[in-house]
């Protein structure tokens, strides 16, 4: 999505929807209906709630809070609270669908990937995310995301909620 145009931003639910055919059809039947749902909050644990109910799963959602991990506070400005991370089964192999709302750099994911590690070793991990836009910095790809964006660096997407859940684009920096 680019050009001049004020840019139109799809309901959240109907990129959900994306996200559940993709799992469906890149991860077979059997691991996709033992997975366990993880979100990295906050956003990411909301798009999380929904997707895991979309796909029918019936085992507890999993949040991770990612603050210890993270390496770019002095230039995100993000608040470097560490809260506690939820996973209220056993990891160990697993097969897991990491949530996250949008996909910018990749230093979300890989904060994420170094906690969801520190609980043990899961048998696979998947990446969904609402939103996967230009930017990356790190070698990472979703397995399936509700759309592609390209923003450029002045412009950012927003997941707002938790009810409502909402996509806003924001100008300038993040």
């Amino acid at each position: 999505m680019t050009g001049s145009q004020p840019m139109q931003l799809p309901a959240v639910d109907a990129l959900i929807a994306t996200m559940v055919a993709q799992l469906r059809a890149r991860l077979p039947a059997e691991r996709l209906a033992d997975a366990r749902v993880v979100g990295i909050r906050t956003g990411g644990a909301w798009v999380a709630q929904r997707l895991r109910e979309a796909l029918g799963l019936a085992t507890p959602l999993g949040e991770l809070d990612i603050s210890f991990h993270r390496d770019d506070y002095d230039r995100s400005g993000l608040n470097p609270e560490v809260g506690a991370s939820k996973l209220p089964w056993d990891l160990g192999e697993r097969h897991v669908v990491l949530v996250d709302d949008v996909l910018y750099t990749g230093r979300t994911v890989r904060a994420a990937l170094n906690e969801l590690f520190d609980w043990g070793r899961p048998a696979s991990v998947a990446l969904a995310v609402l939103v996967s836009r230009d930017g990356r910095e790190l070698p990472v790809q979703p397995d399936a995301a509700g759309i592609e964006m390209t923003l450029g660096p002045r412009r950012h997407v927003k997941l707002r909620g938790p009810d409502n859940l909402r996509l806003e684009l924001v100008e300038g920096a993040p």
